[in-house]
């Protein structure tokens, strides 16, 4: 039987890099003593989601992979727990700026690097200002017992075009680190169901699990709605957070049975992929 435990981790934060990776850390090191085999946190933990605004001095905070503060924090812990831990991190690259996503084993080696493909921009969200549409493609991983692992970038959780395509390169689950609240311009606008439906559709039409994993807490007056959550392959929901509280959310994923269901559902059987060219042209 092929069984690993994921965990989600669920916090807010300020602009102190170092409490930030401090307070990440210690819920990895939580959700390692509850047995998770493969940690999340959320996406560009190492400050406040700082794309609500258009600030070229804030260009200043990225790094290079190999010496964000964040990798090299996450590099560390995930050698001395022997974890994978998918760590979201703003990314310079010579003159280029990434969202990225470093996937770090339990060697604490950097597998390799996704690049976010998917760039909102709208009041609250500007990254197109920051970041370059990702150029590296979709990625899976190599994960704990043989499994695979697949990781999307907030935005990109919106697109079922992400899901699927992980989905055909052999994923067993998908995770998504995410930074998402408020909408400053519509202050009637709740997208947290919306956000979870979303998710919880790729669960049920691809049959696989989902990891999210939310900030919360207020900045500058923009609150992040957490609601953090673990879902089966049926899209049921395996364990969650609510819209305040820190802390860290674990499920333990029978992967033989998450195959026979696939199997059973005959949604990749019963593909179509000659009629799906309208979906790669662009307008």
């Amino acid at each position: 039987m092929t069984q690993i435990t994921v965990a989600a981790l669920q916090l807010g934060f300020s602009d102190n890099v170092d409490r930030n990776i401090a307070n990440v850390s210690r819920l990895v090191r939580e959700a390692h003593a509850r047995g998770a085999q493969v940690i999340l946190p959320p996406e560009l933990f190492e400050g406040e989601y700082f794309c609500r605004v258009e600030e070229e001095g804030l260009f200043a905070n990225a790094r290079p992979t190999a010496e964000h503060p964040s990798v090299l924090a996450m590099q560390a812990l995930a050698a001395e727990l022997k974890v994978w831990i998918p760590t979201s991190f703003f990314e310079a690259d010579g003159p280029h700026h990434y969202n990225s996503l470093a996937m770090i084993d339990p060697d604490g080696k950097v597998a390799g690097v996704y690049r976010k493909s998917h760039i909102p921009d709208g009041p609250g969200y500007e990254e197109k200002f920051y970041f370059r549409p990702g150029n590296t493609g979709f990625k899976v991983w190599d994960g704990p017992d043989r499994t695979t692992l697949g990781v999307g970038v907030c935005w990109d959780q919106w697109y079922p075009e992400t899901a699927r395509a992980m989905m055909l390169m052999g994923a067993d689950v998908l995770f998504y680190p995410t930074a998402i609240g408020s909408e400053p311009h519509d202050d009637s606008l709740d997208t947290a169901r919306l956000w979870r439906r979303a998710m919880v559709g790729h669960a049920v039409s691809n049959v696989v699990p989902v990891v999210a994993a939310n900030r919360v807490g207020t900045e500058h007056g923009q609150t992040f709605y957490g609601t953090s959550f673990i879902t089966d392959e049926r899209g049921d929901i395996l364990a969650e957070l609510d819209r305040e509280e820190e802390g860290v959310i674990t499920a333990t994923l029978d992967l033989d049975r998450v195959k026979r269901h696939r199997a059973a559902f005959g949604f990749f059987r019963d593909r179509r992929p000659e009629l799906y060219g309208r979906l790669v042209e662009d307008r």
